[in-house]
C-alpha cells in the first residue's frame, strides 16, 4: 500500500485523482489542471509536497560535512535565514539529488530531499557524516504545503499567526524564518513568487483549509510538473540522475569550484569534463510544428536526414504542452555546439523545433519569442 500524506483525506474530499508516485498517493489533478496552473499563474495555488522529506544536519561540525558534501559552498550562506539551491553528487560527478538547503541556526542546517530519492540519499550522507560530529535526522513528523502565485503572500498572511506572518511579510527570496516547530522559506518550484512551509504533521490540515478558505487553489502534480517545465526548472530522475552531471543539466552555476583548496565530492570528476569533455549542454526547444514533446523525443540537427531516432545525437529530457504558451516546450541534451533549429522526432515524424533560452516563463512573464 502507498503511503499517504496527513493531506490525504483533504485530497479524498476535494475529488482529487489520485496516483502513485514514489510510492505515495498524490493528487494528480482536482478535475481540471489547466485550470490549476493558471491559478498559480494567475492567483494563488497550494501544494502538498509533504511526500518530500526534510532533514536536519545539526552539530558543530554541520557545517563541513555539508561543504564536504554538497556542490555548492555552504560558506555562501552563513548568515542564518539564507537558502540557496545545489546539488549533491557522487564521486563521478553525477547527481544523487538536487535540493535546497536552509541555514536555521548556528550549527543547524535543513535540506529537503526527493520523495524518490529519501532512502538513498540519507544513506549517503549519513555514511558522509561519520567522519564529522554532526547528526542526520530525517524530520518524517514534519509536513510540507507550497503556496506559490502572484496573490500567494498576501493570502498565506492572512492565516499565519501575528508574529510569523510579519516576519514572513520581510523576507527576501532564498530567506526563511522559525517559530517554533514551522519553518517558512520563501522559496518554490514554479517561477512565481510564494513560500514553502514546514509544519507539523498535526497542523497541515487546519493549515490547508485555512489557506483554501482564504481563497488558495490546491494543485496537484500534473499543474506543478508543467509550472516547474515553464520556469526551466529541472525534474529529478529526467532531466538529472546519478549518470549525469550539472554541467549537461543546466546547473554550472550550482557548483561553487571556489575557493579551490574546498574538496567537495564529485570535484574532480567536474573538473576533467569542465577542461577536457563538455560535449552536451542542456537548452530549451519550442517546437514550431503540431505535437507534444515528451521526455525521451529523439532531437537532431535540422536536415540532417540521414540520423534516425535511435542514433539521434540529442534527446528530450522534459517535455509537455505549456498552457500559458498554448506550444509544446521542453528541456533537452543536445551537442554543446548545436544552436537555433533542430527536429524532434514525434510518432515517426520529425518535427522542427527552434532552440531557446529559458526560463520560458517567470512570474507571469513570457521570456521567449513566440
Amino acid at each position: 500500500m502507498a503511503n499517504q500524506t496527513p493531506l490525504y483525506d483533504e485530497h479524498v474530499a476535494l475529488g482529487a485523482k489520485l496516483v502513485n508516485f514514489a510510492g505515495w498517493e498524490m493528487p494528480i489533478h482536482y478535475g481540471s489542471q489547466i485550470s490549476e496552473h493558471k491559478a498559480v499563474r494567475e492567483s494563488a495555488g497550494m501544494f502538498d509536497v509533504s511526500h518530500m522529506r526534510p532533514v536536519d544536519i545539526e552539530g558543530p561540525q554541520a557545517r563541513d560535512l555539508l561543504r564536504r558534501t554538497l556542490a555548492n559552498d555552504v560558506a555562501k550562506i552563513d548568515e542564518v535565514g539564507r537558502a540557496f539551491y545545489t546539488c549533491m553528487l557522487n564521486t563521478r560527478g553525477g547527481v544523487v539529488d538536487d535540493l535546497i538547503v536552509y541555514h536555521l541556526g548556528e550549527h543547524w542546517y535543513r535540506i529537503v530531499v526527493n520523495a524518490a530519492t529519501t532512502t538513498k540519499d540519507m544513506a549517503w550522507i549519513t555514511s558522509q557524516a561519520r567522519d564529522f560530529d554532526a547528526t542526520v535526522t530525517a524530520r518524517d513528523e514534519l509536513a510540507i504545503i507550497a503556496v506559490q502565485g502572484p496573490q500567494a503572500r498576501e493570502l498565506c498572511q492572512r492565516i499565519l499567526d501575528d508574529d510569523l506572518a510579519a516576519a514572513a511579510m520581510e523576507l527576501k527570496p532564498f530567506r526563511a524564518t522559525v517559530a517554533d516547530d514551522w519553518v517558512l522559506g520563501r522559496t518554490g518550484y514554479t517561477g512565481e513568487d510564494g513560500f514553502e512551509i514546514m509544519l507539523p504533521a498535526d497542523a497541515a490540515v487546519e493549515t490547508w483549509r485555512a489557506l483554501h478558505e482564504a481563497g488558495v487553489s490546491p494543485v496537484g502534480l500534473g499543474a506543478r510538473d508543467t509550472l516547474r517545465l515553464e520556469a526551466g526548472l529541472n525534474l529529478y530522475g529526467q532531466d538529472m540522475d546519478e549518470d549525469i552531471t550539472p554541467l549537461e543539466s543546466g546547473l554550472a552555476w550550482t557548483v561553487a569550484f571556489e575557493p579551490a583548496e574546498r574538496e567537495f565530492i564529485g570535484r574532480d570528476a567536474l573538473t576533467h569534463i569542465r577542461e577536457y569533455d563538455e560535449t552536451r549542454k542542456m537548452v530549451g526547444l519550442l517546437l514550431e510544428g503540431r505535437g507534444v514533446m515528451r521526455h525521451g523525443a529523439a532531437v537532431r540537427a535540422a536536415g540532417d536526414e540521414a540520423t534516425e531516432a535511435g542514433d539521434a545525437p540529442g534527446e528530450v529530457t522534459s517535455g509537455s504542452f505549456a498552457p500559458t504558451l498554448s506550444r509544446s516546450i521542453a528541456l533537452a541534451r543536445v551537442p554543446a555546439d548545436w544552436s537555433d533549429q533542430v527536429e524532434v522526432e514525434l510518432r515517426g515524424k520529425w518535427v522542427p523545433a527552434r532552440i531557446v533560452s529559458y526560463p520560458f516563463v517567470r512570474h507571469g512573464e513570457i521570456h521567449i519569442d513566440l
